[in-house]
Protein backbone atom coordinates (compact mmCIF):
# COMPACT_ATOMS: atom_id res chain seq x y z
CA UNK A 1 0.00 0.00 0.00
CA UNK A 2 2.25 2.86 1.25
CA UNK A 3 5.93 2.96 0.37
CA UNK A 4 6.81 6.23 2.11
CA UNK A 5 5.31 9.08 4.11
CA UNK A 6 6.64 12.64 3.95
CA UNK A 7 5.49 15.32 6.40
CA UNK A 8 5.99 18.81 4.89
CA UNK A 9 5.26 22.35 5.99
CA UNK A 10 3.84 25.15 3.82
CA UNK A 11 7.32 26.70 3.39
CA UNK A 12 8.52 23.66 1.42
CA UNK A 13 10.58 21.96 4.16
CA UNK A 14 10.49 18.19 4.77
CA UNK A 15 9.84 17.89 8.53
CA UNK A 16 10.03 14.10 8.59
CA UNK A 17 10.21 11.16 6.20
CA UNK A 18 9.43 7.51 6.93
CA UNK A 19 9.94 4.58 4.54
CA UNK A 20 8.53 1.06 4.79
CA UNK A 21 9.39 -0.95 1.69
CA UNK A 22 12.23 0.88 -0.03
CA UNK A 23 13.71 4.36 0.35
CA UNK A 24 12.18 6.84 -2.09
CA UNK A 25 14.29 9.97 -2.53
CA UNK A 26 12.75 13.15 -1.16
CA UNK A 27 13.07 14.74 -4.62
CA UNK A 28 9.67 13.06 -5.30
CA UNK A 29 8.20 15.93 -3.22
CA UNK A 30 9.12 18.38 -6.02
CA UNK A 31 6.01 17.21 -7.91
CA UNK A 32 3.96 18.10 -4.84
CA UNK A 33 5.63 21.51 -4.40
CA UNK A 34 4.90 22.32 -8.08
CA UNK A 35 1.20 21.59 -7.49
CA UNK A 36 1.29 23.64 -4.27
CA UNK A 37 2.68 26.69 -6.13
CA UNK A 38 -0.15 26.49 -8.66
CA UNK A 39 -2.87 26.23 -5.96
CA UNK A 40 -4.63 29.44 -4.89
CA UNK A 41 -4.69 28.38 -1.20
CA UNK A 42 -3.00 25.59 0.84
CA UNK A 43 -6.24 23.55 0.96
CA UNK A 44 -6.59 23.55 -2.84
CA UNK A 45 -3.64 21.26 -3.63
CA UNK A 46 -5.03 18.19 -5.52
CA UNK A 47 -5.33 15.26 -3.05
CA UNK A 48 -3.96 12.77 -5.63
CA UNK A 49 -1.01 13.63 -7.89
CA UNK A 50 0.18 11.17 -10.54
CA UNK A 51 3.90 11.15 -11.45
CA UNK A 52 5.66 8.92 -14.05
CA UNK A 53 6.44 6.15 -11.51
CA UNK A 54 4.55 7.06 -8.30
CA UNK A 55 1.26 8.36 -6.92
CA UNK A 56 1.26 11.08 -4.23
CA UNK A 57 -1.80 11.18 -1.92
CA UNK A 58 -1.97 14.07 0.55
CA UNK A 59 -4.03 15.67 3.31
CA UNK A 60 -3.56 19.15 4.80
CA UNK A 61 -3.93 20.04 8.48
CA UNK A 62 -2.79 23.06 10.49
CA UNK A 63 -0.06 24.31 8.07
CA UNK A 64 1.27 20.75 7.62
CA UNK A 65 0.95 18.39 4.62
CA UNK A 66 0.99 14.61 5.04
CA UNK A 67 2.08 13.13 1.69
CA UNK A 68 1.91 9.36 1.17
CA UNK A 69 3.83 7.84 -1.77
CA UNK A 70 2.79 4.58 -3.48
CA UNK A 71 4.43 2.87 -6.46
CA UNK A 72 1.33 0.82 -7.33
CA UNK A 73 -2.28 1.96 -7.58
CA UNK A 74 -4.00 1.92 -4.18
CA UNK A 75 -7.57 2.98 -3.22
CA UNK A 76 -7.04 6.74 -2.69
CA UNK A 77 -9.85 7.05 -0.12
CA UNK A 78 -8.23 4.32 1.97
CA UNK A 79 -4.91 6.20 1.95
CA UNK A 80 -6.65 9.52 2.77
CA UNK A 81 -8.56 7.87 5.64
CA UNK A 82 -5.28 6.43 6.99
CA UNK A 83 -3.59 9.86 6.83
CA UNK A 84 -6.52 11.38 8.75
CA UNK A 85 -6.05 8.63 11.37
CA UNK A 86 -2.38 9.66 11.66
CA UNK A 87 -3.44 13.30 12.20
CA UNK A 88 -6.03 12.29 14.85
CA UNK A 89 -3.48 10.08 16.63
CA UNK A 90 -0.93 12.91 16.78
CA UNK A 91 -3.63 15.23 18.19
CA UNK A 92 -4.44 12.68 20.91
CA UNK A 93 -0.78 12.19 21.85
CA UNK A 94 0.56 15.75 21.57
CA UNK A 95 -2.68 17.83 22.09
CA UNK A 96 -2.14 19.36 18.65
CA UNK A 97 -0.84 18.22 15.28
CA UNK A 98 1.54 20.94 14.12
CA UNK A 99 5.04 21.53 12.80
CA UNK A 100 6.44 22.19 16.29
CA UNK A 101 4.67 19.29 18.08
CA UNK A 102 6.01 16.79 15.48
CA UNK A 103 9.56 18.18 15.79
CA UNK A 104 9.38 18.01 19.61
CA UNK A 105 8.30 14.34 19.55
CA UNK A 106 10.29 12.78 16.69
CA UNK A 107 10.94 9.50 18.54
CA UNK A 108 7.28 8.88 19.45
CA UNK A 109 6.15 9.84 15.92
CA UNK A 110 8.45 7.15 14.43
CA UNK A 111 7.30 4.60 17.04
CA UNK A 112 3.66 5.33 16.22
CA UNK A 113 4.19 5.07 12.46
CA UNK A 114 5.98 1.73 12.97
CA UNK A 115 2.93 0.35 14.82
CA UNK A 116 0.28 1.92 12.56
CA UNK A 117 1.72 0.39 9.36
CA UNK A 118 3.25 -3.03 8.92
CA UNK A 119 5.31 -3.28 5.71
CA UNK A 120 3.20 -0.46 4.31
CA UNK A 121 -0.22 -1.90 5.26
CA UNK A 122 -2.44 -0.54 8.09
CA UNK A 123 -2.10 -2.58 11.28
CA UNK A 124 -3.02 -0.78 14.55
CA UNK A 125 -4.92 2.45 13.92
CA UNK A 126 -7.22 2.48 16.97
CA UNK A 127 -6.25 5.01 19.62
CA UNK A 128 -6.97 2.59 22.53
CA UNK A 129 -4.60 -0.04 21.15
CA UNK A 130 -1.87 2.48 20.32
CA UNK A 131 -1.99 4.00 23.81
CA UNK A 132 -1.40 0.56 25.33
CA UNK A 133 1.45 -0.14 22.89
CA UNK A 134 3.11 3.29 23.18
CA UNK A 135 2.44 5.34 26.30
CA UNK A 136 1.57 9.01 25.57
CA UNK A 137 4.36 11.41 26.57
CA UNK A 138 4.19 13.34 29.82
CA UNK A 139 6.69 15.21 31.96
CA UNK A 140 7.25 12.53 34.64
CA UNK A 141 7.42 9.67 32.13
CA UNK A 142 10.06 11.52 30.10
CA UNK A 143 12.22 12.08 33.20
CA UNK A 144 11.75 8.45 34.32
CA UNK A 145 12.77 7.19 30.85
CA UNK A 146 15.91 9.34 30.86
CA UNK A 147 16.91 8.02 34.30
CA UNK A 148 16.08 4.33 33.75
CA UNK A 149 16.86 4.13 30.02
CA UNK A 150 13.39 2.72 29.26
CA UNK A 151 11.21 3.73 26.30
CA UNK A 152 7.49 4.46 25.95
CA UNK A 153 6.96 1.19 24.04
CA UNK A 154 5.07 -1.51 25.99
CA UNK A 155 6.71 -4.93 26.40
CA UNK A 156 3.43 -6.85 26.10
CA UNK A 157 0.89 -7.00 23.27
CA UNK A 158 -2.45 -5.30 24.15
CA UNK A 159 -5.30 -7.75 24.81
CA UNK A 160 -7.67 -5.77 22.57
CA UNK A 161 -5.52 -6.27 19.48
CA UNK A 162 -6.19 -10.01 19.50
CA UNK A 163 -9.93 -9.81 20.31
CA UNK A 164 -12.89 -9.30 17.99
CA UNK A 165 -13.36 -5.84 19.56
CA UNK A 166 -9.96 -4.33 18.72
CA UNK A 167 -11.03 -0.76 19.53
CA UNK A 168 -11.61 -1.43 23.26
CA UNK A 169 -9.02 -2.48 25.80
CA UNK A 170 -9.93 -5.13 28.39
CA UNK A 171 -10.22 -4.66 32.15
CA UNK A 172 -11.26 -0.99 32.15
CA UNK A 173 -12.34 0.27 35.60
CA UNK A 174 -13.69 3.68 36.65
CA UNK A 175 -14.98 4.95 39.99
CA UNK A 176 -17.39 7.32 38.17
CA UNK A 177 -19.04 5.77 35.11
CA UNK A 178 -20.14 8.44 32.63
CA UNK A 179 -20.74 8.93 28.92
CA UNK A 180 -21.10 12.26 27.10
CA UNK A 181 -22.25 12.83 23.53
CA UNK A 182 -21.71 16.06 21.55
CA UNK A 183 -23.91 16.52 18.48
CA UNK A 184 -22.08 19.16 16.39
CA UNK A 185 -23.36 20.56 13.09
CA UNK A 186 -21.46 22.90 10.76
CA UNK A 187 -23.39 24.96 8.20
CA UNK A 188 -21.71 25.58 4.84
CA UNK A 189 -23.61 28.24 2.91
CA UNK A 190 -23.35 30.83 0.15
CA UNK A 191 -25.80 33.75 0.37
CA UNK A 192 -26.26 36.12 -2.59
CA UNK A 193 -26.56 39.96 -2.61
CA UNK A 194 -30.32 39.86 -2.04
CA UNK A 195 -30.03 37.52 0.96
CA UNK A 196 -31.28 34.41 -0.88
CA UNK A 197 -29.52 31.09 -0.30
CA UNK A 198 -27.49 29.96 -3.34
CA UNK A 199 -26.12 26.84 -1.66
CA UNK A 200 -26.35 25.32 1.81
CA UNK A 201 -25.55 22.00 3.46
CA UNK A 202 -24.82 20.58 6.91
CA UNK A 203 -21.75 18.57 7.93
CA UNK A 204 -22.55 16.93 11.28
CA UNK A 205 -20.86 14.52 13.66
CA UNK A 206 -21.38 12.96 17.08
CA UNK A 207 -18.28 12.98 19.28
CA UNK A 208 -18.30 10.81 22.41
CA UNK A 209 -16.40 10.59 25.65
CA UNK A 210 -17.15 7.21 27.28
CA UNK A 211 -15.59 6.39 30.65
CA UNK A 212 -17.37 3.13 31.43
CA UNK A 213 -16.09 0.08 33.34
CA UNK A 214 -16.06 -3.43 31.93
CA UNK A 215 -17.52 -4.21 28.52
CA UNK A 216 -20.75 -2.15 28.17
CA UNK A 217 -23.07 -2.62 25.19
CA UNK A 218 -24.86 0.64 24.32
CA UNK A 219 -27.97 1.30 22.25
CA UNK A 220 -28.78 4.85 21.09
CA UNK A 221 -32.09 5.82 19.46
CA UNK A 222 -33.01 9.08 17.70
CA UNK A 223 -36.30 10.98 17.55
CA UNK A 224 -35.95 11.35 13.75
CA UNK A 225 -33.37 8.86 12.40
CA UNK A 226 -34.60 9.34 8.81
CA UNK A 227 -32.59 12.61 8.72
CA UNK A 228 -29.42 10.53 8.73
CA UNK A 229 -29.15 9.43 5.14
CA UNK A 230 -25.52 9.99 4.14
CA UNK A 231 -23.69 8.56 7.20
CA UNK A 232 -20.20 7.28 8.04
CA UNK A 233 -19.86 5.13 11.20
CA UNK A 234 -17.10 4.18 13.62
CA UNK A 235 -16.21 0.46 13.19
CA UNK A 236 -17.83 -0.30 16.58
CA UNK A 237 -21.37 0.33 15.21
CA UNK A 238 -23.36 -2.78 14.21
CA UNK A 239 -24.37 -1.76 10.71
CA UNK A 240 -27.07 -4.45 10.22
CA UNK A 241 -29.07 -3.18 13.21
CA UNK A 242 -28.85 0.37 11.86
CA UNK A 243 -30.11 -0.78 8.45
CA UNK A 244 -33.00 -2.81 9.89
CA UNK A 245 -34.07 -0.84 13.00
CA UNK A 246 -32.47 2.62 12.57
CA UNK A 247 -30.82 2.47 15.99
CA UNK A 248 -27.14 2.55 16.93
CA UNK A 249 -25.91 -0.54 18.76
CA UNK A 250 -22.22 -0.56 19.74
CA UNK A 251 -19.55 -1.50 22.27
CA UNK A 252 -17.80 1.88 22.67
CA UNK A 253 -14.04 2.45 22.67
CA UNK A 254 -12.63 3.72 25.96
CA UNK A 255 -12.25 7.51 26.06
CA UNK A 256 -12.83 9.97 23.20
CA UNK A 257 -13.94 8.88 19.74
CA UNK A 258 -16.18 9.96 16.84
CA UNK A 259 -19.25 7.73 16.73
CA UNK A 260 -20.53 8.90 13.36
CA UNK A 261 -20.38 11.75 10.87
CA UNK A 262 -23.17 12.70 8.47
CA UNK A 263 -23.98 15.06 5.63
CA UNK A 264 -27.32 16.73 4.86
CA UNK A 265 -27.35 18.34 1.42
CA UNK A 266 -31.02 19.05 0.81
CA UNK A 267 -31.38 22.83 1.01
CA UNK A 268 -34.97 22.73 2.26
CA UNK A 269 -33.73 21.24 5.55
CA UNK A 270 -30.96 23.78 6.18
CA UNK A 271 -32.27 26.77 8.15
CA UNK A 272 -29.94 29.79 7.88
CA UNK A 273 -29.81 31.12 11.48
CA UNK A 274 -28.50 34.66 10.83
CA UNK A 275 -28.52 37.49 8.29
CA UNK A 276 -26.00 40.14 7.23
CA UNK A 277 -27.29 43.36 5.67
CA UNK A 278 -24.46 45.05 3.79
CA UNK A 279 -23.64 48.10 1.76
CA UNK A 280 -20.01 48.21 0.60
CA UNK A 281 -19.17 50.97 -1.90
CA UNK A 282 -15.53 51.14 -3.07
CA UNK A 283 -14.51 53.62 -5.79
CA UNK A 284 -11.01 54.67 -6.79
CA UNK A 285 -10.10 58.21 -5.95
CA UNK A 286 -13.29 58.94 -4.00
CA UNK A 287 -12.79 56.54 -1.11
CA UNK A 288 -15.65 54.32 -0.04
CA UNK A 289 -18.24 53.48 2.58
CA UNK A 290 -19.06 50.37 4.57
CA UNK A 291 -22.33 49.66 6.38
CA UNK A 292 -22.76 46.18 7.90
CA UNK A 293 -25.59 44.91 10.13
CA UNK A 294 -25.71 41.37 11.56
CA UNK A 295 -28.54 39.75 13.46
CA UNK A 296 -30.30 36.46 14.24
CA UNK A 297 -33.28 35.26 12.24
CA UNK A 298 -36.38 35.30 14.46
CA UNK A 299 -37.32 31.69 13.77
CA UNK A 300 -34.33 30.24 15.66
CA UNK A 301 -35.02 31.54 19.18
CA UNK A 302 -31.41 30.83 20.29
CA UNK A 303 -28.59 33.29 20.97
CA UNK A 304 -25.76 33.65 18.45
CA UNK A 305 -22.35 33.54 20.17
CA UNK A 306 -18.72 34.13 19.16
CA UNK A 307 -19.82 35.97 16.01
CA UNK A 308 -16.88 37.12 13.85
CA UNK A 309 -17.29 38.86 10.48
CA UNK A 310 -14.28 38.87 8.11
CA UNK A 311 -14.08 40.93 4.92
CA UNK A 312 -10.98 40.34 2.75
CA UNK A 313 -10.61 43.79 1.14
CA UNK A 314 -9.14 44.47 -2.33
CA UNK A 315 -5.43 45.39 -2.45
CA UNK A 316 -6.25 49.02 -3.33
CA UNK A 317 -7.85 49.63 0.12
CA UNK A 318 -5.40 51.54 2.32
CA UNK A 319 -7.21 52.02 5.60
CA UNK A 320 -10.61 51.87 7.34
CA UNK A 321 -12.13 54.45 9.68
CA UNK A 322 -15.16 52.71 11.18
CA UNK A 323 -17.28 52.67 14.33
CA UNK A 324 -18.89 49.50 15.74
CA UNK A 325 -22.05 49.63 17.87
CA UNK A 326 -20.89 46.36 19.50
CA UNK A 327 -17.59 44.49 19.72
CA UNK A 328 -14.23 45.53 18.22
CA UNK A 329 -12.94 45.76 14.70
CA UNK A 330 -9.41 45.60 13.27
CA UNK A 331 -7.94 46.10 9.80
CA UNK A 332 -4.66 44.42 8.87
CA UNK A 333 -2.92 46.66 6.26
CA UNK A 334 -0.69 43.75 5.15
CA UNK A 335 -3.29 41.04 4.49
CA UNK A 336 -6.06 43.64 3.84
CA UNK A 337 -8.51 41.71 6.03
CA UNK A 338 -11.14 43.63 8.00
CA UNK A 339 -12.16 41.61 11.10
CA UNK A 340 -15.16 42.54 13.24
CA UNK A 341 -15.38 40.55 16.49
CA UNK A 342 -19.06 41.02 17.40
CA UNK A 343 -19.27 38.50 20.27
CA UNK A 344 -22.75 37.55 21.50
CA UNK A 345 -25.82 38.96 19.71
CA UNK A 346 -28.82 39.45 22.00
CA UNK A 347 -32.35 39.80 20.66
CA UNK A 348 -33.24 43.46 20.15
CA UNK A 349 -31.12 46.00 18.32
CA UNK A 350 -28.77 44.27 15.84
CA UNK A 351 -25.07 45.35 15.92
CA UNK A 352 -23.78 47.62 13.13
CA UNK A 353 -20.36 48.58 11.71
CA UNK A 354 -20.25 51.82 9.72
CA UNK A 355 -17.65 54.21 8.39
CA UNK A 356 -15.42 55.27 5.54
CA UNK A 357 -12.64 53.52 3.63
CA UNK A 358 -9.64 55.13 1.92
CA UNK A 359 -8.87 53.62 -1.50
CA UNK A 360 -5.60 53.96 -3.43
CA UNK A 361 -6.00 56.01 -6.62
CA UNK A 362 -3.47 54.15 -8.80
CA UNK A 363 -5.64 51.25 -9.94
CA UNK A 364 -7.84 53.19 -12.41
CA UNK A 365 -11.29 54.59 -11.81
CA UNK A 366 -14.01 52.11 -10.90
CA UNK A 367 -11.82 48.98 -11.08
CA UNK A 368 -12.20 47.87 -7.46
CA UNK A 369 -13.74 44.40 -7.15
CA UNK A 370 -16.41 43.74 -4.53
CA UNK A 371 -15.24 41.64 -1.54
CA UNK A 372 -17.09 38.63 -0.11
CA UNK A 373 -18.04 38.47 3.59
CA UNK A 374 -17.09 35.43 5.68
CA UNK A 375 -18.97 34.82 8.94
CA UNK A 376 -18.23 32.58 11.93
CA UNK A 377 -20.69 31.90 14.76
CA UNK A 378 -21.83 29.33 17.35
CA UNK A 379 -25.29 28.46 18.67
CA UNK A 380 -25.37 26.32 21.81
CA UNK A 381 -28.04 23.70 22.52
CA UNK A 382 -29.29 23.62 18.93
CA UNK A 383 -28.89 21.09 16.11
CA UNK A 384 -30.07 23.08 13.11
CA UNK A 385 -31.15 19.95 11.19
CA UNK A 386 -33.54 18.98 14.00
CA UNK A 387 -31.62 15.80 14.93
CA UNK A 388 -32.35 14.73 18.54
CA UNK A 389 -31.13 11.82 20.66
CA UNK A 390 -34.13 10.06 22.17
CA UNK A 391 -32.53 7.67 24.68
CA UNK A 392 -29.39 5.71 25.50
CA UNK A 393 -29.62 2.24 27.05
CA UNK A 394 -26.80 0.09 28.41
CA UNK A 395 -26.63 -3.71 28.56
CA UNK A 396 -24.03 -6.15 29.83
CA UNK A 397 -23.09 -4.29 33.04
CA UNK A 398 -24.92 -3.82 36.37
CA UNK A 399 -24.12 -0.16 37.22
CA UNK A 400 -26.07 2.92 36.07
CA UNK A 401 -23.87 5.42 34.25
CA UNK A 402 -24.33 9.20 34.10
CA UNK A 403 -25.36 10.24 30.57
CA UNK A 404 -25.29 13.65 28.90
CA UNK A 405 -26.02 15.01 25.40
CA UNK A 406 -24.98 18.46 24.16
CA UNK A 407 -25.93 20.13 20.87
CA UNK A 408 -23.92 22.77 19.01
CA UNK A 409 -24.38 24.49 15.64
CA UNK A 410 -21.54 26.52 14.13
CA UNK A 411 -20.54 28.08 10.85
CA UNK A 412 -18.38 26.05 8.49
CA UNK A 413 -17.68 27.92 5.25
CA UNK A 414 -20.35 30.61 5.53
CA UNK A 415 -20.00 33.21 2.80
CA UNK A 416 -22.08 36.23 1.78
CA UNK A 417 -21.62 37.80 -1.67
CA UNK A 418 -21.76 41.59 -1.98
Amino acid sequence: MLNSLFILNTSGDVILEKHWKSVIHRSICDYFFDAQKRASSPEDVPPVISTPHHYLVSVYHNQVYFVAVTTLEAPPLMVIEFLHRVVDTFKEYFDECSDSSIKDNYVIVFELLDEMLDNGFPLATESNILQELIKPPNFFRNISNQVTGKTNVSETLPTGQLSNIPWRRAGVKYTNNESYFDVVEEIDAIIDKQGSTVFSEIQGYIDCCCKLSGMPDLTMTFMNPRLLDDVSFHPCVRFKRWENERLLSFVPPDGNFRLLSYHIGSQSMVAIPMYVRHSIVLKDGTGGKIDLTVGPKQSMGKILEDVIVEVPMPKSVQNCNLSASQGKYSFDPTTKVLTWDVGKIELGKPPTLRGSVSVNTTAGVGSVEQPTINVRFKINQLAVSGLKVNRLDMYGEKYKPFKGVKYLTKAGRFQIRT
